[in-house]
């Protein structure tokens, strides 16, 4: 990587990281335990968007989620609930962080990578304003596919189409799954975003949700419909893998309530001058940059391992733009 003190890039951001783009360390060689320990204590220990997940999974799966047996036909009333159990936790998720870094703006600039603010008065944008379209896009679009997806699941798991299972009953792989869910999210997610950065795919609707240069929370799951569709297809992992309701809706949370956070704009959060939690991933944030270069995550190298890292220096950036005029040529 590029030494910081000399690199360009740094004079781009409002706010750069001093370490760069952080991966998961698990991956390194040679192994480095204290690292990998310190990364997923955050994952799982901490207060993070995981963390989140599951405690929304759980509340959502004892509260509000009828039993299977309800399930097997395919009635309004609780098709309604799941909706609503993911609709009000995305308002809540989006509407206090935006309100908290973008409306009273509680911590000014400080960590924001770009120093911009959201987009008004902008054609690019469904009724010209950024945040208009992001909330619109998300809610009408994003949430609905989303709990679509979830409820032929649960119908399908319902009516033994799928492979399920009740706790306490395969108690190792109910808590296994919950990791396996993360990499599965991070495998499918890296190619089919990389798909969608397909040039005819791109402009039919990978664009819509690339508007979004100066990203904020409700840029998250602010897609046009068809790549929602495609985006949700990793739910169907449900119908080879045995699993449990209250795991259908973590998938559902990790996948549409963490982009609210790592799409804030922001690397920290910070509250009565103090630092409450890391939320941005400025790994994401250079792809909504310079568009050709992180697809993923940072949970798996997959970018590293097929040439598509930008490692936040300048050389990355050259590299990600030769790319881009390889990929539009």
């Amino acid at each position: 990587m590029t030494k910081y003190r000399i690199d360009t890039e740094a004079t781009r951001w409002n706010y750069r990281p001093k370490k760069g783009v952080s991966m998961n360390p698990l991956f390194e060689w040679p192994p480095k335990f204290l690292p990998v320990l310190r990364w997923y204590s955050a994952y799982w220990l901490a207060a993070s968007t995981t963390t989140l997940a599951i405690i929304l999974s759980i509340i959502a799966y004892f509260a509000i989620l009828p039993s299977l047996d309800v399930m097997q036909d395919p009635r309004l009333h609780w098709i309604i609930r799941v909706w609503l159990a993911n609709l009000v936790p995305h308002i809540v998720c989006a509407g206090l962080l935006h309100f908290w870094l973008y409306t009273v703006k509680g911590q000014d600039k400080n960590f924001k990578f770009d120093a911009r603010q959201p987009a008004t008065n902008n054609g690019i944008f469904s009724f010209r304003n950024q945040i208009h379209d992001n909330i619109f896009w998300s809610l009408i679009s994003g949430v609905t596919q989303w709990s679509m997806m979830q409820c032929i699941v649960f119908w399908a798991m319902a009516n033994g189409y799928a492979p399920a299972f009740l706790f306490p009953d395969n108690m190792i792989w109910f808590f296994l799954m919950f990791p396996f869910l993360i990499l599965w999210a991070s495998f499918h997610f890296y190619w089919v975003h990389r798909a969608l950065h397909w040039p005819p795919l791109y402009r039919i609707a990978h664009a819509v949700h690339h508007r979004n240069i100066n990203v904020g929370p409700w840029s998250g799951i602010s897609m046009h419909p068809i790549e929602h569709f495609v985006f949700y297809t990793n739910f169907l992992i449900h119908f080879v893998v045995p699993s449990h309701p209250l795991h259908i809706m973590f998938h559902g949370y990790m996948q549409s309530i963490h982009p609210i956070f790592s799409h804030s704009g922001f690397e920290k959060l910070y509250i009565a001058d103090k630092e409450r939690a890391n939320i941005g991933d400025f790994f994401h944030q250079l792809h909504h940059r310079y568009f050709e270069c992180n697809y993923g995550t940072v949970e798996m190298p997959w970018d590293r391992w097929f040439g598509s890292f930008h490692d936040g220096s300048s050389q990355g950036t050259d590299e990600t733009r030769e790319r881009k005029k390889k990929m539009y040529s």
